[in-house]
């Protein structure tokens, strides 16, 4: 018989309740695609979000203590990883000194077997909790007649929405991050993890950043030109890798599954070193744009998302119909 760690059992429950309210909300992943380029001024043959972007590629080294926790084998040797750095938005000339907005790291860990995605952003928590959340957050920062979006329509989304400032107000209460190396990232979807004997864990992933957080002054930052992260991640290539360590934090019962937006008190969780990643150079573009990082499709046995986590389901087809429209 399985053993379940007491953190499944609490995720278990939640997906009963929750599955049932994610079957009957349902927002059509094409108008959340389209929303989302809207508000980011229907750029053409660019991401629905992370249209700005580095593509790299790089190493994982998994840590003794991986498999204890997954059975994916992923975590018993060194192997491939290709890599995007990335602003959040469809926007390609986002400014890298824009502070409310997420920095991405996607990867791609290839094995012969199959590849592990993930996808994380600079901040522990996602911006909306539900696909219907999401399609009206990008449908009010659409811009109107005079190129902006109505700043009382995202004043009331706000107010109604709470839960969907808790992202903006984590960033710009710290610095901006002066490199893409420079800063932790979140996946901010419960994961469970399962291992060789069948025991599962629940826990959240993250990739610290071993050069530590660093973060742009206000006279840096006016410095600095609105395009400088490709720049200074080629520079800082060229003298060593980048690296990153992978961390498990598991999960206790009443830690949300369900909902991306609410964190979890990640100082008082345990924590497993999974892994270093080591980004060692840049790629063209191509490299990464010829197909998605679809956490939800490319995953291993011993690593599953949440099944009740209707901000996790949508991903799949929202990345399908940017690739399709990227692409034409």
């Amino acid at each position: 018989m399985t053993s379940i760690r007491p953190t499944l059992l609490c995720a278990a429950s939640l997906i009963l309740v929750a599955t049932g309210a994610a079957s009957a909300q349902q927002a059509d992943p094409q108008a959340i695609v389209d929303a989302l380029f809207k508000a980011g001024g229907n750029q053409p043959n660019v991401r629905g979000s992370g249209a700005k972007g580095v593509c790299v590629t790089g190493g994982f080294t998994p840590s003794a203590e991986a498999p204890g926790l997954s059975k994916a084998p992923h975590f018993t040797k060194p192997l491939p990883v290709t890599a995007r750095f990335s602003m959040g938005g469809s926007n390609p000339k986002v400014s890298d000194k824009a502070k409310p907005v997420t920095r991405g790291f996607s990867m791609r860990i290839a094995d012969p077997a199959g590849d592990m995605v993930f996808v994380f952003i600079s901040a522990p928590v996602f911006g909306t909790k539900t696909p219907e959340q999401l399609l009206a957050f990008a449908t009010v920062r659409a811009p109107g007649p005079d190129g902006k979006p109505d700043a009382d329509k995202i004043k009331a989304f706000s107010a109604a929405n709470p839960e969907t400032t808790r992202q903006a107000a984590w960033l710009n209460a710290r610095p901006i991050p002066a490199s893409y190396a420079g800063v932790d990232y979140w996946g901010v979807h419960a994961y469970t993890l399962t291992d060789a004997k069948g025991t599962a864990t629940v826990a959240k992933l993250k990739t610290v950043a071993v050069a530590g957080q660093l973060g742009l002054g206000d006279d840096e930052a006016k410095a600095k030109p609105d395009a400088f992260y490709a720049d200074e991640l080629k520079e800082r290539l060229a003298q060593g890798p980048a690296r990153f360590d992978l961390v498990a934090i598991l999960g206790e019962a009443g830690d949300p599954t369900n909902d991306p937006t609410a964190p979890w008190p990640e100082e008082s969780r345990k924590s497993v070193k999974l892994g270093t990643l080591a980004i060692t150079a840049l790629e063209p573009a191509a490299t990464c744009d010829a197909a998605t990082f679809d956490p939800v499709v490319d995953l291993p046995e011993g690593v599953a998302g949440p099944a009740d986590d209707p901000m996790f389901a949508i991903r799949s087809p929202a990345y399908a119909i940017s690739l399709s429209r990227r692409a034409n």
